[in-house]
Order: structure tokens, then C-alpha cells, then sequence
């Protein structure tokens, strides 16, 4: 397979990295970063999330616009990356950067396994499967919950439960926001680089046609399972950016259904977008917190979300980012029709 013929087949939106798109992702990032100084530290906290959750967006979006697959196990994926953070920090004390890069690697290698069926099946049959296990992993971690400090395997104590170490130049709220935004940044660099690499160009020739793919010479077996390695590993990062954030993960929070609504928000977001997942993000922890400022109930956000959902599905395929792009572009040509109306 040459580089020329896979150039030839890389034509989803996602892969063609427009300018703009970089512009609006690099400027919210920048905006987060120099934003928390003045935050409460309610907004610092939820901020906090909304980066996880964005790289967690950016995983489901690297599976659903690079190869079409839909996988409802990304949040599960997240808890399993929060797991194994929390317990090398607390049975080695281990730097914060080490603990965060194992829950990564944890989390890649089980999305090699939840990935498997990928091999063979897709669409629905593949939504289900890996729905099944997003609900088995939330079956282990209610049933062992998180390691808190305590010794023995599973790291559970009787007694007062420990807070994970945050990195040590990023002790604070303020300082730890702006460090996950910086992590935040580097796993998009991440799948940049794969998408503006041979690996990019073998998942667009895939999600086209497996049998051109196949003639092409595409190992389609390997690229499906890095897709999902590499999902894997920034679902778990974003885990351990969320142990990091809170000191300690609730078992409650990882239900199957919150892999649900990751994916849909990823959809409504925005999925073949570099925004998209920023928006995902948002709309998962920082609109709900919004309501509840506003002495509303933040549940009501369901409601409001899945509404958006059928929305983007019905009319808006590239969500909320595409949406956006397409206002930019309608302002820009409505200025540029009145610059040269002018005499």
C-alpha cells in the first residue's frame, strides 16, 4: 500500500485538520488556561472535569469519525484508567505523571479486548457488545469500589480515605486546571499525529470500503486495534485527570448508562470536529452545573440533551462545531458582501 493511494481515500472531515477548526480548539484551551484565576473554586472544580471529560470526548471521536465504530464503553474505560492511577499512587507513591500514563496503558489494553469484537462486527452489534462491557466493568467497580489507600490488592481501608498526590507543581485547583489542560493538549497532539500519519490514512481507506482496504494491502486487523489501544489510552488518562481533580473516584458515577451519554454528547458535540469534543465536555459537566447555579435542577439537562441529540441526528450531522463553522462562514461572506458592495 503506498502513501499516495492512502492519501487519496482521506477524506473525512476529521482527518482534513482545516485551520480554523486548530484556531477555535487552540483558542478554548487558551481561554481555559488563563481563565481560573478568576474562578470560584466551584467553577475551578467543574472545569477540572470538563478537561477529562474532553479527552474522553476525543477518544469516542478518534472510533466513530476515523472508522465509523461505536463504542459505549468509553466511560467504563475512563473508571478503569482512574483505577489503576489511584493504585500505584497509593501503593507506590509514584510520581502523578507515572500513575497517569499505567491508568492510560490499563485502560489501552482492555480497549484492545472490548475491541475485538470490532474484528468482525460493527454498527449495532458493536454498540451492543461493548455496551455489555461498559455494564461488566461497572459490575467490578461496585462490587471492589476504589483503591483509597488501604493495603492489599484492591487497596481499600476501614478507615479515612486517602486523597491521590496531585502532581507537585500543580498542588491547588488553579494550578491543577491549567496542568490538565496541558495534558489535555498533548493528547490531541497525540491523535493528530496518528491522524496525519500512515494510520490516519489506513482508517480512512477502512471506514470507506474494508474490501478496497484489504486490496490496497491494509493490514485492517492491526489499524482496528491501534484505534481502539489509542482510545483506550486516552479514556484512561482521562480516568486518572479525574482521580487527580476530585483526590478519590465515587463506584456509583461509572454506570453503563454514563457511556451512553458520552457518546451521545460526543455526536451532538460534534464527533468529526477538533471542537467537538470541547463542547462534549462542556455539556457534560459545565451546562448541568450552569442549572444548578441558576437553582435549577441540573437532571432537567437529560431532557435538554437528548433533544439535541435528535437534532444533530436529523438535521445537524457534524453537531454543534459544524454548526458553529457554518455561522462562521455565513458571517465572514455576508462581511465580505458588504466590503465590496462599498464604494
Amino acid at each position: 500500500m503506498t502513501d499516495r493511494s492512502l492519501e487519496a481515500t482521506a477524506l473525512i472531515p476529521f482527518s482534513r485538520l482545516p485551520l480554523r477548526e486548530l484556531a477555535m480548539c487552540a483558542g478554548a484551551l487558551a481561554a481555559l488556561y488563563f481563565l481560573p484565576a478568576a474562578l470560584s473554586d466551584y467553577w475551578l472544580r467543574t472545569l477540572i472535569s470538563v478537561t477529562a471529560l474532553t479527552v474522553a470526548s476525543l477518544s469516542v471521536s478518534v472510533l466513530f469519525a476515523q472508522l465509523g465504530m461505536v463504542s459505549l464503553a468509553q466511560y467504563g474505560l475512563l473508571g478503569v484508567g482512574g483505577w489503576f492511577a489511584l493504585r500505584i499512587s497509593h501503593g507506590l507513591g509514584v510520581p502523578f505523571e507515572l500513575a497517569l500514563l499505567t491508568g492510560g496503558f490499563a485502560a489501552a489494553l482492555v480497549g484492545l479486548v472490548i475491541g475485538l469484537p470490532a474484528l468482525r462486527m460493527r454498527g449495532l452489534y458493536l454498540a451492543i457488545i461493548t455496551l455489555m462491557m461498559a455494564g461488566a466493568i461497572q459490575v467490578l467497580i461496585s462490587a471492589f469500589g476504589f483503591p483509597d489507600g488501604g493495603s492489599g490488592i484492591l487497596g481499600k481501608s476501614t478507615g479515612t480515605r486517602m486523597m491521590m498526590a496531585r502532581p507537585f507543581l500543580a498542588q491547588n485547583d488553579e494550578a491543577y486546571l491549567r496542568y490538565a489542560i496541558v495534558i489535555a493538549a498533548l493528547c490531541y497532539l497525540l491523535v493528530l499525529l496518528h491522524v496525519r500519519g500512515r494510520p490516519g490514512r489506513a482508517w480512512a481507506m477502512i471506514r470507506r470500503s474494508e474490501v478496497c482496504a484489504l486490496a490496497g494491502g491494509v493490514d485492517i486487523t492491526a489499524y482496528k486495534v491501534r484505534a481502539f489501544a489509542l482510545a483506550g489510552f486516552l479514556a484512561g488518562i482521562a480516568g486518572g485527570l479525574l482521580a487527580g481533580g476530585v483526590g478519590q473516584l465515587d463506584a456509583s458515577a461509572f454506570s453503563a448508562s454514563q457511556s451512553i451519554m458520552l457518546f451521545a454528547l460526543t455526536i451532538v458535540g460534534g464527533a468529526y470536529s477538533w471542537f467537538g469534543p470541547i463542547i462534549a465536555g462542556l455539556l457534560l459537566r459545565a451546562f448541568p452545573a450552569l442549572l444548578n447555579d441558576f437553582r435549577v435542577d441540573g437532571n432537567i439537562a437529560t431532557m435538554i440533551f437528548g433533544l439535541g441529540l435528535l437534532h444533530a441526528l436529523i438535521t445537524a450531522p457534524r453537531g454543534v462545531a459544524g454548526q458553529l463553522a457554518d455561522l462562521v462562514r455565513t458571517v465572514r461572506r455576508l462581511l465580505r458582501g458588504k466590503r465590496e458592495a462599498e464604494p
